[in-house]
Order: C-alpha cells, then structure tokens, then sequence
C-alpha cells in the first residue's frame, strides 16, 4: 500500500489517469495552471493498494499567520476517481487521505466532488454536503430527441438567433481577446470576485497545455464577437470552463451557442455535456435557464475533511471564535 501527495511531474499522477476514468479537472497541466490563480502549490493525494488506485487533485494554500496548509480543490469538478468501486478500498483511501493530509502540516480539505464519477464511502471519513444538481446533455440520443428535450422558449430564441443570421464559430483563437473583453464586461456586472476575472493569458496558457481537449466557440453579430464560450472535450466528456455573451434586447446568441456546442461534440463522438448547475449549486435562474436544455440531472456534493481535529478548531478558535467548529456545513474551513 502507498499513500502519498505528489507532485504534478509525478510518474504516478499520469500512470492512474490512464486507469481510472477521469475529467480535464483531474489533468496536472490544468491543475497547475489554476493552483497560480490561487496562489497555492498543485498537489494530488494517490492511494495504491494491490493494483488499484485512487487520485484526487489538490491545491495546497498556506494559512496566513501559522507553518500549517489547507487544500481545496481546482476549480470545477475534481473530485476523487478510482480503478475500483469497492467499499473496503475506498474505506481505507479515505483513512489515508487523512493521515497523509496531517503528517504534511494540511489541516483540512474542501474537495467539490464530481456529479458524473461516483465517489463512495465519503460520509465516514468528513462532511458530505449536497447543494443541490447540476444539469447534463446525454449526447447519445438523437439530435431530434435533444431538440424535444429543449424548452420551447430556447428553441423559439436558437430558431431567432438562426433567422437574425448570428454567426457560430469554432477554434478562431484570434478571437480570444475579442471575447475576454465581453466575458470582463458580464463579470463586472454581476460583481464577480478576481478570481473569476480569467485573462487572455491564462486562457492561451491553459489551451497551450491541453491542445485540442479545449475549445473556443463565438458568435459573431455582423462580424463582431457578442459572446462565447471556453470548454473542454475530453473522454467523452464535453464541459464547459467560462462562458459569457453580451446582454442586448432580443439577443439570443447564448441558446444558439449551447445549441451549437452540443451537437458539435456530440459529432466529435462525445457522450455528455456537463452545463454544470446554479451558483454554489443553488436552484437558481442559472439553474433554471440551462436546465431549459435537458432532462439530465446530477447530484452535487462537496466533501469537507478534517485532518488535524486539534489544529483545526485551535484555528477556528482564534480566528472566527463566533463560528462552530462542529458545524462544517456552513464556510469551510470555517478559520478562514
């Protein structure tokens, strides 16, 4: 048995991506990219016992004011995969997890578990939290079935969007400054924080990294970028990273860029599309609008461990002593 945070160079990291079905979150060159937007250092816990294995992608942050870590997961959906789907080894990856974080200075992780990859026996080894479902787009049905399973109010805006001849485009990557400027605008009005606020160069980095498993798709009005999308395809999985579209009366190029993005991965031999759910998971209009696409739904948890019960409440202490440290379904880890 080995149980061990490594390092993305890893032999490791890549040799399990090739045994366990996975997601572009759980790719070292994505989660070194995103550990510099949070200022932490890109890790992955790997558990292997008698050929099987688990991995779950880290970024390590220090707390301020102290020698300790926390972790957190990449952004999007990287919760743990595994070659196996048995109790017992899943028991004793978690029971590993916990120590491995604790003798490596990390007092707990927040790790967003992944809606499509089952992940069992989590409940006994930290918090599982449900936020509520994300929706997805089974790409095996027919293009007829997925057009049936659209609202009427998007099939009448993609069939508006078609008639007022707004343009969809695929892989013009000398459009990408274009659309950064319109997806800074939407942030700035909904108030994003500066994570949120993606640059020209972190998007051409990660591209750079990943080649062909991301995409950039634009709709064009009168030859101008009005919005677009970034997302991944990638064993079968097609998800989507940043989106954002220009708001003006009677545009609907958004629908007709989902419409788009679905049937062209849906050519490219992908099996879903994962649209990902409301803020935080709520039920939201988020939620509502891009469930107007499919039928498909998919639960979403977040995993919260403690690995360090003294530190962590020492922390919680200190720091928020108005919070619960027993409480671990509210902000977490509640000392920051």
């Amino acid at each position: 048995m080995t149980a061990t945070l490594l390092e993305p160079a890893a032999r490791e990291w890549k040799e399990t991506l090739q045994h366990v079905g996975h997601d572009m979150y759980h790719v070292p060159d994505y989660v070194v990219l995103d550990a510099r937007l949070y200022g932490g250092t890109p890790a992955a816990f790997h558990f292997e016992r008698e050929g099987r294995r688990l991995l779950i992608p880290l970024i390590l942050r220090d707390i301020p004011d102290s020698d300790l870590k926390d972790a957190i997961s990449p952004y999007g959906y990287p919760g743990p995969v595994s070659s196996s789907s048995d109790p017992a080894f899943w028991s004793a990856a978690c029971a590993a997890l916990t120590e491995t974080l604790r003798e490596a200075g990390v007092v707990s992780a927040f790790v967003r578990l992944h809606p499509l990859l089952p992940a069992p026996v989590l409940r006994e080894y930290g918090k599982l939290v449900y936020h509520g479902e994300t929706v997805s787009m089974d790409l095996t049905v027919s293009e007829d079935e997925m057009w049936k399973q659209t609202r009427a109010d998007h099939r009448n805006h993609i069939n508006r969007a078609k008639r007022a001849g707004t343009e969809i485009v695929f892989d013009d990557w000398d459009r990408l400054g274009e659309w950064v400027e319109v997806y800074h605008d939407n942030m700035r009005r909904v108030g994003a924080t500066s994570y949120y606020f993606f640059t020209r160069e972190h998007l051409e980095a990660l591209h750079d990294a990943v080649g062909d498993r991301m995409h950039l798709v634009v709709a064009l009005e009168d030859g101008e970028v009005v919005g677009g999308n970034t997302f991944f395809s990638y064993d079968g999985i097609a998800t989507g990273y940043v989106s954002s579209t220009r708001r003006a009366p009677k545009r609907y190029a958004d629908e007709l860029l989902y419409d788009s993005v679905r049937r062209w991965c849906k050519q490219r031999g992908d099996r879903v599309f994962h649209l990902g759910g409301g803020k935080g998971g709520a039920n939201d209009s988020l939620f509502s609008y891009k469930a107007g696409f499919s039928i498909g739904r998919n639960p979403f948890h977040t995993w919260r461990v403690i690995a360090d019960p003294a530190a962590y409440e020492r922390l919680v202490r200190e720091r928020r002593p108005e919070a619960d440290p027993a409480d671990l379904t509210t902000t977490f880890p509640a000392y920051r």
